[in-house]
C-alpha cells in the first residue's frame, strides 16, 4: 500500500517518542543521583495538581493564550486583512513586509528585541519619557502582559495571511449586494463576512492556539518566567521541573498535561468548524 511507508515513519517519529514520553510521566526518572527509575503510577499527576506552582502555570499559560492568540493575533490579523483588502498594492506590500519581517525571525531573536523594547531602560520607556508620560520596569510590573504583546507582535502575520486568503474568497456581487441593500460596514462584516468565514476562523484560531501554548523560547528570553513565577507558563513551568530540578518523570507528565490541554482546545475548535445542518 501507497500510504504505508508514512504510517511506518510516523508510528517511528511521532508515535513511538510520545509513548516512551507517556511511559516516563508514570515513573520517577531524575536526571541525576538515581540508579533506575521506578514506576510511581499517578504520583506525578497527583503531585501537579496539588502543586500551587503547578495551578499559577495553568492559569497564567490560559491568559497568556486568550490576550495573545485569541485575541490579539486572532483580532489584529483580521483587521489588517480587511484593511489591505481595501488599499492599495503598494500600501499592501509594505503592510505585509512588516509584519511579516517580525514572523519570520527566529523565536529567540524575537525575544531579545522584545526584551530591549519593554526593558527598564528600552525603547518602550524612552518614547513615553519623550511623550512626558510615566515610565515603568513592565517586566517587573506587567510580565505576563508585556510576553503577550510581545507574541501578539510576532504571531499576527500568520493570522493575517490566513484572512487575506479567507477574504478574497469572498464574492465581490455578495457584498456588493448587501451595500446596495442599505447595510452598513458591521452589518456586512456580522452578517456576511464572519459567517462565510467561519472555517478559515477556526482553523486560524486553533494552530494560533496551539502555537501559543507551546511558546518557550520567546518567553525565556524576555523574563525567563519571572519575576518569581509571575510569567511562568506550563512549557516554562516543565523545563523548570524537568531540568533545573532534574525531576523528569514530573516533568514529563506536566508536558502530557499540556498535550491534553492542547487536545481540548483542538475538539472544541473542530466543532466550531463543523458544517451546520
Amino acid at each position: 500500500m501507497p500510504i504505508a511507508p508514512a504510517t511506518v515513519l510516523l508510528l517511528l517519529f511521532l508515535a513511538g517518542p510520545i509513548a516512551y514520553c507517556a511511559y516516563i510521566a508514570f515513573t520517577d526518572m531524575q536526571l541525576t543521583g538515581q540508579a533506575e527509575a521506578s514506576f510511581v503510577g499517578f504520583d506525578n499527576f497527583t503531585k501537579a495538581f496539588g502543586d500551587e506552582n503547578f495551578r499559577n502555570s495553568v492559569i497564567l499559560t490560559l491568559v497568556f493564550t486568550l490576550i495573545s492568540s485569541i485575541l490579539g493575533q486572532n483580532t489584529l490579523g483580521l483587521v489588517l486583512a480587511s484593511l489591505m483588502a481595501r488599499s492599495t498594492k503598494t500600501i499592501r506590500s509594505a503592510t505585509g513586509a512588516v509584519v511579516i519581517s517580525a514572523w519570520v525571525l527566529p523565536e529567540i531573536v524575537a525575544g531579545f528585541l522584545l526584551y530591549t523594547f519593554f526593558s527598564k531602560e528600552g525603547t518602550l520607556n524612552e518614547i513615553l519619557a519623550w511623550l512626558h508620560l510615566p515610565s515603568q520596569n513592565w517586566l517587573f510590573t506587567l510580565p505576563i502582559i508585556a510576553v503577550s504583546f510581545a507574541n501578539v507582535w510576532r504571531g499576527t502575520a500568520f493570522s493575517m495571511l490566513v484572512y487575506s486568503a479567507a477574504l478574497s474568497e469572498i464574492p465581490k456581487e455578495v457584498t456588493e449586494s448587501a451595500e446596495v441593500d442599505g447595510a452598513g460596514s458591521w452589518q456586512r462584516l456580522w452578517h456576511i463576512t464572519l459567517p462565510m468565514i467561519r472555517r478559515s476562523i477556526g482553523t486560524n484560531l486553533m494552530l494560533n492556539t496551539l502555537q501559543t501554548l507551546s511558546v518557550f523560547g520567546l518567553i525565556w528570553a524576555m523574563t525567563r518566567g519571572g519575576p518569581g513565577n509571575r510569567s511562568q507558563t506550563l512549557p516554562i513551568f516543565m523545563y523548570d521541573q524537568a531540568f533545573n530540578k532534574s525531576l523528569i518523570g514530573y516533568g514529563t507528565a506536566v508536558a502530557l498535561l499540556l498535550l491534553v490541554v492542547g487536545a481540548l482546545f483542538s475538539v472544541v475548535y473542530l466543532r466550531l468548524m463543523r458544517e451546520e445542518v
